[in-house]
């Protein structure tokens, strides 16, 4: 059959409408990379390797910040779309290696398709014009607005509602932050001072990272703060940044900070990062936060008399101990939180024992009244290395007893067991070969049982999987029992 050129036009473009509907993209979805206890968190496809956040803040700390954060990764396979991690803030623009990009929501993902499809193994710069929203509940983490302005508090997965990112601990990369404020007030982020550019009314202070970091540990603080310096351990650079007005009355703190740096130096070797510090913030959290190289504080802790000195000290090396464990040493996947939080815990007790002067505050004290509650621990929160999955909508719930006194009684046992100087050699040895990268449980056995040249696979599994709480060795007259914990953080 002979068609005529207009009808033959017509049958052409109905054909073509037909294969460009048969080869469109299915609708976005939120992805993740699988992580047991929270599988939409992550993305698949790409690896980050560093981010560069500009921040402008008006003066408000109600009012959304205008923001851009750009994004360098390399692809792990072929990309017909990049999902991000963000919500809690609204985009205006995407590029994707200088090219708009379309883009779009799928619950708490930002879904951008590029001109192009991403070939595997190819540098990738995503750039996001977007605003940071600090309004919403506390309790979701990420903007803390304090009695002066913000800083953030990410853990576990608040970075999303801060800036797009791939918002999980196994992909940590490289910060740079760019924050403009009105000039009378006082910007800091993670690692080190880069520039500091006066413009007027405003100014735009620069900080960078040396190390590798997880989304979760960003810190930025803006706010009418002063900046101590003094110096720690082999002239590492510490800073505290606290509210200006305060600076009397907390400085009897602060100035403990180097001396606990080299209480924990002599334990497990050399500080992991460029600068250390305290940011005190004037603000009700209701926990404090090791985010990277400037640890976060409530006021509170240090203004309230019901606390005791070595109280206060031992939480300060809790945060402190974290640098090593959990920010250095990044755990791969969630269940893994216990090898932080069971550690933190762990020198925090131990520095506690020699310094408190208190009676019933030794190291094996605590493990025995741990002991005593560990069995409703597991029934309530699972075993260490198998945590239940937190909550809905609180996931800061998963920080339960059992990944701290719980974990930390597991190291117990383990130096029960092995005995103290494998179990010292283990510490060090841990937090040296795995030094600003990510590892698992598995990664602890394996080197626990290297060190200790022992067949510990037995101890491990009841020790972090069972349900109820094996024997302790060397004190057999321990029991557990089901009563409720009085110690809960």
């Amino acid at each position: 059959m002979l068609l005529t050129s207009r009808r033959l036009r017509a049958a052409l473009l109905a054909t073509s409408a037909a294969t460009l509907v048969a080869a469109a993209l299915p609708p976005p979805v939120p992805l993740g990379i699988g992580d047991p206890l929270f599988p939409h968190l992550g993305n698949p496809g790409y690896d980050v390797t560093a981010y560069d956040i500009a921040l402008t803040y008006s003066g408000s700390n109600t009012k959304p910040l205008d923001a851009v954060t750009k994004i360098d990764a390399q692809t792990t396979e072929r990309l017909d779309r990049i999902n991000l991690d963000f919500t809690n803030g609204t985009v205006s623009s995407v590029e994707v290696n200088g090219r708009p990009a379309e883009f779009s929501k799928a619950g708490e993902d930002l879904v951008v398709e590029p001109e192009t499809t991403v070939a595997r193994n190819t540098r990738l710069r995503i750039t996001v014009h977007h605003t940071s929203d600090p309004s919403g509940s506390a309790d979701a983490g990420g903007w803390v607005r304090t009695a002066d302005g913000l800083a953030m508090a990410n853990q576990a997965d608040a970075a999303r509602r801060v800036f797009p990112s791939n918002d999980h601990p196994a992909d940590k990369a490289y910060f740079t932050f760019r924050i403009t404020a009105p000039k009378e007030l006082t910007a800091v982020a993670n690692g080190l001072p880069t520039a500091r550019t006066a413009n007027g009314d405003t100014t735009t202070w620069a900080y960078r990272t040396k190390h590798p970091m997880a989304t979760e540990l960003a810190q930025v603080s803006i706010g009418r703060s002063a900046v101590l310096a003094r110096t720690g351990p082999g002239g590492l650079p510490v800073r505290d940044v606290i509210p200006a007005a305060d600076r009397k009355t907390l400085e009897p703190w602060l100035k403990r900070t180097p001396a606990h740096l080299e209480w924990m130096e002599k334990r497990v070797g050399r500080y992991p990062f460029e600068t250390y510090g305290v940011l005190i913030a004037d603000a009700t959290t209701g926990y404090e936060l090791e985010t990277q190289t400037l640890s976060l504080f409530e006021r509170s802790l240090f203004t309230n008399s019901a606390f005791p000195e070595w109280y206060v000290d031992s939480i300060m090396v809790h945060e402190l101990a974290h640098q090593w464990f959990g920010n250095s040493v990044s755990p791969r996947t969630w269940s893994d939180l216990w090898l932080n939080e069971g550690h933190a815990t762990w020198y925090e007790a131990m520095y506690a024992e020699e310094t408190s002067g208190q009676p019933g505050r030794s190291l094996q004290e605590r493990m025995h009244e741990a002991y005593t509650y560990s069995d409703q621990w597991r029934a309530d929160g699972g075993p260490p290395a198998a945590p239940k999955p937190p909550s809905p909508g609180q996931k800061i719930s998963l920080f339960r007893p059992v990944v701290y006194d719980g974990s930390a009684l597991v190291l117990y046992a383990l130096r029960q067991t092995i005995g103290t100087s494998a179990f010292e050699q283990l510490e060090r040895a841990w937090v040296r070969e795995y030094r600003d990268g990510t590892a698992t449980t598995a990664d602890f056995i394996a080197l626990a049982t290297r060190i200790s040249g022992r067949d510990l696979s037995k101890f491990f599994q009841e020790w972090l999987y069972a349900k109820r709480t094996p024997a302790m060795p060397g004190h057999a007259d321990w029991r557990s029992t089901a009563a409720t914990t009085p110690r809960t953080r």
